[in-house]
């Protein structure tokens, strides 16, 4: 373990494509979407703290979840727990947490990792972080490109070069270029050329060579967290953080840092395959749920305070409310029901991505206390 590595974890987002399951008020980190007996942070945790020590990680959530953070993660310091009065996106989020690990540790390395992702393989992802902390005391920034299972739309993709030689790190590569979701063919034709790889949003760094990236691509935002963390810890905190962070502007870390550090060719992909996901939609839930006994076969259940009568049905995704209900479904495939207190949604693993439009839609027509 890397004596001066620390490991972020940036809790944000309502996650609108698991709504009305996920919330502002409780987001889909803070459930156990996968039935495996942990919330996403608390198995994010779980896989990060042994590659850094509990004092050693940090997450940056908003104001309204601290206390539910603080609650999942007894071991965090509390002082580690970093809240947003607004979200910001990644870029004020890392940033800031950085700033904060650099004053403790000059020296330090930091891993950034989304408080909302499954990985299956637990020691292969640490064998990868491993190689990724060696990659990164060359003063590069450090991404990992999953091997693609398909030509997928949802992600981003990663133009990897050739193989560095680092000694410590034997699979890094040059990272040519990032690229955003594409269409369909396009992906195909990324999958298919062996060149490509997914990226996962996972950035690890020497704290110092982050935030030079920073300062160069967007001095205004690296100012501003610059006050801001001058000012943590002090009395002058909450003044500071109060007049200075409506005023930053909402950027996510890939364009401020990781994508014109490629372009400058400053970024080394360690590519990883240990079963990464990013619980996006209630298709992934679907596909990555563990079987919970007494299921019919084909029906994921979410939740336990339901009699569900399943009659030629199958792939069947199901959160139910508080109140005791029986539910019944006959003869439909490639359904996903969500049944809570307030809201039923009723749509098709095939469409979980549009899920989100729904939630838009409430919002247009002012039904706030839905979102």
């Amino acid at each position: 373990m890397n004596t001066h590595f620390h490991a972020i974890i940036p809790a944000g987002g309502s996650g609108t494509r698991l709504w009305p399951l996920s919330r502002k008020a409780s987001p889909k980190f803070l459930h156990d979407v996968l039935g495996t007996g942990r919330s996403l942070i608390q198995s994010t945790w779980d896989r990060v703290a042994p590659l850094v020590g509990t004092e050693k990680v940090w997450v940056v959530t908003g104001q309204n979840h601290r206390d539910q953070v603080a609650e999942q993660l007894p071991e965090i310091s509390v002082d580690n727990i970093l809240a947003e009065p607004s979200p910001k996106d990644s870029a004020a989020a890392i940033g800031l947490a950085t700033m904060l690990i650099a004053k403790e540790d000059p020296d330090a390395i930091v891993g950034s990792f989304s408080a909302d992702h499954s990985i299956t393989n637990v020691d292969e992802f640490r064998l990868v972080i491993d190689q990724a902390c060696v990659a990164a005391e060359t003063g590069d920034i450090v991404t990992v490109g999953i091997m693609p299972r398909n030509p997928a739309t949802a992600y981003g993709y990663i133009e990897t070069g050739d193989l560095l030689g680092l000694k410590g790190a034997p699979t890094a590569r040059r990272a040519l270029a990032f690229a955003e979701k594409p269409a369909a063919s396009t992906a195909r034709a990324y999958v298919n050329s062996g060149r490509y790889r997914w990226n996962a949003g996972m950035f690890i760094a020497k704290a110092a060579a982050l935030l030079e990236v920073l300062e160069t691509e967007d001095p205004t935002l690296f100012a501003g967290l610059s006050r801001i963390a001058e000012a943590w810890g002090t009395d002058a905190q909450a003044q500071v953080l109060a007049e200075v962070w409506p005023g930053l502007e909402k950027r996510a870390i890939d364009y401020v840092v990781a994508e014109p550090a490629a372009a400058a060719g400053r970024v080394i992909v360690i590519p990883g395959d240990f079963g990464w996901d990013d619980v996006g939609d209630f298709d992934s839930v679907a596909r990555l749920r563990q079987p919970v006994a007494g299921e019919p076969a084909g029906v994921i259940s979410i939740g336990q305070n339901c009699d569900l009568l399943e009659i030629d049905a199958s792939d069947v995704v199901f959160s139910e409310s508080k109140q005791p209900r029986t539910v019944a479904i006959v003869g439909l495939d490639d359904l996903v029901v969500v049944d809570t207190e307030d809201v039923l949604l009723i749509t098709s693993r095939s469409h979980a991505q549009d899920v989100k439009k729904a939630v838009s839609a409430a919002g247009e027509r002012g039904l706030e206390d839905l979102l």
